[in-house]
């Protein structure tokens, strides 16, 4: 959606080593068939971005992490013609020293990180200064609210990807990804003051001494 500049986006994928080779191989070879170009092109699925600054940004994360011993497993990272397109990347291997690893990407880049237990994949996903929005996936639902409790995000949707918003619903995160709330009553609480305001209607207020 968007080429990946949305904030909602997915810029880390958390998955269990059990079906880690499963899903990577699986995930890479989906991103690899996405219909990329002109957005103008109904048949389009993933266009440029905003502009050649954001496209440069972006390919300079992928290269920083790939010269650091990350793994292409789908996409460049290269900017392709009009100087804002960048065909959907999919990393494996990245680590904390990669500038990729806490950097909000904003682009059509994801990184996959393989994991051995729920602990430690709760302990990546909290490791980061952005916390707007996940997504668990789960066949076992009580494990899946277990999880978005233990999630420092300010949205978690369960089975189901991370780009979901309603307008009443109360819309915002933790972290650096912001403060407050909107949409709904959440929102005229965080857009407003309450306050008390009283008045007599049948002459002066009565005092006690």
């Amino acid at each position: 959606m968007n080429a990946g500049q949305i904030c909602m986006c997915v810029d880390r994928v958390i998955v269990h080593r059990a079906v880690a080779e499963q899903l990577t191989v699986g995930f890479a070879a989906r991103v690899r068939a996405l219909p990329c170009g002109d957005p103008a092109d109904p048949g389009t699925a993933v266009g440029p971005v905003v502009n050649p600054g954001a496209a440069q940004r972006v390919a300079a994360l992928v290269a920083d992490a790939v010269a650091q011993g990350a793994r292409l497993t789908a996409g460049t990272g290269q900017v392709e013609e009009p100087g804002t397109l960048i065909r959907p990347v999919v990393l494996t291997g990245v680590t904390k020293e990669m500038r990729i690893y806490y950097d909000e990407i904003f682009g059509p880049a994801t990184v996959i990180h393989v994991v051995d237990s729920v602990d430690e994949a709760v302990t990546l996903a909290n490791d980061t200064p952005y916390s707007l929005t996940a997504g668990v996936i789960t066949e076992n639902l009580a494990t899946g609210l277990e999880v978005a409790r233990r999630l420092r995000t300010g949205i978690v949707h369960i089975n189901d990807q991370s780009i979901a918003d309603e307008p009443q619903a109360p819309f915002g995160g933790v972290k650096s990804s912001g403060y407050g709330r909107f949409g709904g009553q959440a929102g005229a609480e965080a857009f407003t003051d309450t306050r008390w305001i009283t008045a007599q209607t049948s002459g002066h207020a009565h005092y006690p001494i």
